[in-house]
């Protein structure tokens, strides 16, 4: 960006880009799937920890590509963006928003450590399971095979995508 651009704010945000992959983050998290047959909690806090959820695997896809990779930031600041905006709709003063919005990256974090190294140990199903059981609000103790299966395969349909149709938000695809 120069100095005119910045200075008179006529260039795009760089974040905009991403806003197409962010909004299908967030509609993929919603999915009656999770909740209905995966035993994710239908509550504010499971939708919360779906998004995160969803979010992580993105990223660990974004984190696999070079082009995509310096990115990466870019959607968590769409995620804190939305996270900040959902705190204040709630009420929640300023103070505390920075507090809760530091608590939630660093629970993405967290996720991303877990799922990445789930994903490594491929032919382990316990590893998985493990990782979604201390990382969602589920229903039972142990999340169910449909759990498990429906992550395999959106982490198989977000490897399956190119940079840029995953920049457009084509996961599913």
């Amino acid at each position: 960006m120069n100095f005119f651009s910045r200075l008179f704010g006529t260039s795009q945000d760089p974040s905009e880009e991403l806003r197409p992959l962010w909004h299908e983050t967030v509609r993929i998290s919603r999915e009656p799937d999770w909740y209905r047959d995966g035993g994710v909690r239908d509550t504010v806090d499971g939708r919360v920890e779906m998004i995160m959820a969803v979010l992580a695997l993105v990223m660990l896809r974004m984190e696999a590509s070079p082009a995509l990779s310096p990115k990466a930031a870019r959607i968590t600041e769409l995620f804190v963006e939305d996270m900040d905006r959902q705190l204040r709709e709630k009420g929640v003063g300023d103070l505390m928003v920075g507090k809760n919005i530091g608590k939630l990256v660093s629970a993405l974090g967290g996720r991303m450590g877990a799922f990445r190294k789930a994903f490594a140990a491929e032919a382990e199903e316990s590893a998985l399971k493990d990782a979604l059981a201390r990382n969602l609000a589920l229903d039972a103790d142990i999340p169910g095979v449909s759990l498990v299966t429906q992550f395999r395969a959106l982490q198989g349909q977000l490897s399956g995508q190119g940079d840029e149709a995953l920049l457009a938000g084509n996961i599913r695809a």
